[in-house]
């Protein structure tokens, strides 16, 4: 594949996931990042860094050398900068076997929270899909497996817990995205023991507010926020107005990203946020979203009725 094609495909993949610090150019200097708030697990108490790593679209780049370095990359900065959980899963094609070619490179095995997921329609599948995503990332075992948009969530969800209950994996939980499916979400969420729920929100996605942010409060059930951006749809809406100074002012928040970011970690039910990005620019400006002032509900409710009035 000759440069200009790799420019090209690069390109497209960054237009398509969007994700990110819309201003800072990748090649930016590295910034000092303070350490990153730590929030409990609900379940176990163990804490994690408020941001984490998603690798949908972006980490799916197949066996491209250039690509996966750069992918590398980011996983480094991300590392380097405190945070631990990165979310895959196998419906992102060859994201999970790039998360483990990253993490072999860099002798960073150790140093992960690896939240995978079971996508699969049939049951019996299950434990052989697992298998391989555990082989992918190149683990003795995942910390947390998810149920992907409830596929067959009756028969996966009970091998998930025979597997924590043999010690064979740390935390069980079910995903959705794109406001899907909250009713059965719910229901779930009422009924059976999770350590985890992974779902979308942000300023204007914010039908989880309703009822799923406070049940997981109320069950002691982790969350993570997938989607924070719309997969960059709402990033490439909010490029064409400025950042309001009082974003910066009040929040330290110089850009849309992270004036997004700081509501989200800011709702005290959110355990964990997994924006993805191809650039190690981006990483080290979502990760020092988190860092500094959060906003109050005051600040929030601002912030929600800015973005939606753009």
């Amino acid at each position: 594949m000759n440069h200009r094609m790799l420019s090209g495909r690069r390109r497209a993949l960054a237009r398509l996931a969007g994700l990110g610090a819309g201003l800072l150019a990748s090649a930016a200097p590295a910034q000092p990042v303070a350490a990153l708030p730590l929030r409990p697990i609900p379940s176990s108490r163990e804490r994690l860094p408020v941001v984490g790593l998603g690798t949908w679209i972006t980490f799916n780049v197949g066996r491209d050398a250039e690509l996966r370095e750069e992918c590398t990359r980011v996983v480094e900065a991300f590392l380097a900068g405190g945070g631990r959980l990165i979310d895959s899963s196998p419906m992102y094609g060859s994201a999970q076997e790039v998360v483990g070619h990253t993490l072999r490179t860099l002798g960073a095995r150790d140093r992960v929270f690896a939240a995978d997921k079971v996508w699969t329609g049939s049951g019996k599948d299950g434990p052989a899909q697992v298998e391989t995503s555990r082989a992918y990332w190149g683990l003795p075992r995942l910390d947390l497996l998810q149920v992907h948009n409830l596929l067959a969530w009756e028969e996966h969800l009970p091998m998930l817990q025979r597997m924590k209950a043999a010690g064979r994996l740390r935390y069980v939980g079910i995903t959705t995205s794109e406001g899907r499916r909250h009713a059965e979400f719910e229901r779930v969420m009422a009924s059976r023991p999770l350590d985890f729920v992974q779902f979308t929100y942000n300023p204007v996605d914010r039908e989880a507010e309703q009822r799923l942010l406070p049940l997981a409060a109320e069950r002691g059930i982790g969350v993570i926020v997938n989607r924070p951006f719309q997969q960059g749809e709402l990033l490439r809406r909010l490029a064409r107005h400025p950042v309001p100074a009082w974003a910066a002012s009040e929040l330290g928040a110089t850009s849309w990203a992270q004036l997004v970011l700081k509501f989200i970690v800011s709702h005290p039910a959110v355990t964990c946020v997994i924006p993805a990005t191809t650039q190690v620019a981006h990483v080290r400006e979502n990760l020092a979203a988190a860092t500094g002032r959060l906003p109050d509900a005051a600040l929030r409710q601002r912030i929600a009725a800015h973005v939606q009035a753009l």
